[in-house]
């Protein structure tokens, strides 16, 4: 009868293995002796008859770590990756200034692979993946990715979006002029793979 108010009383929300196993232990009403080993893996033999096998650590610790990352780089990083990008170790720097900016994270990157495969062709020493300011014989040239990067997010954010240019579609009319459209369809294609 104990056992059946035992079971009555227990709550449904409780139920974990580790309680179905007290559970277990009170109904079958251990007595000391009955209780063979005791290791990591540990056997239990009941008076019934009935075998048990608990999982039991001799010591145990819990410890917590959270880190916390922008999903944003990840993204940008194996976007960058995919492409074997020079700008991969820029990925967080691309994303800060893009937000410093106000920018869509995607855009730099996605104007980059569309102007230059992510960097591959570029006019010589000039870390001028965007194309920008480049006409003719005309190159504007920067010292290090990280200026051009900032140079360009800041031209893009006063020129274009500032001016409520803010999709491909639309900066290409003042960005790259003479397409026929296949600028703003390659940048948008290429955003939305770092979705």
């Amino acid at each position: 009868m104990n056992k059946f108010l035992l079971l009555l009383l227990w709550p449904a929300a409780a139920v974990s293995t580790l309680s179905i196993t007290i559970l277990f232990f009170f109904m079958y009403s251990l007595t000391p002796g009955s209780v063979k080993g005791a290791s990591t893996a540990q056997n239990v033999e009941l008076r019934t008859g009935y075998q048990m096998f608990t999982a039991l650590p001799q010591e145990s610790t819990v410890s917590e770590s959270l880190t916390v990352q922008d999903a944003r780089v990840g993204i940008i990083e194996q976007f960058l990756k995919r492409y074997d990008s020079p700008l991969v170790p820029h990925a967080k720097f691309l994303v800060d200034t893009a937000e410093k900016h106000s920018l869509d994270f995607r855009l730099l990157p996605a104007v980059a692979m569309q102007e230059s495969n992510l960097c591959q062709k570029i006019p010589h020493e000039s870390y001028n993946c965007w194309g920008y300011g480049i006409y003719g014989d005309n190159v504007l040239r920067f010292a290090s990715y990280e200026e051009a990067i900032e140079k360009v997010a800041s031209g893009l954010s006063s020129n274009y979006i500032y001016d409520g240019l803010t999709t491909p579609e639309l900066i290409m009319g003042r960005y790259t002029p003479s397409s026929n459209g296949s600028w703003a369809a390659s940048v948008r294609h290429f955003m939305e793979e770092m979705e």
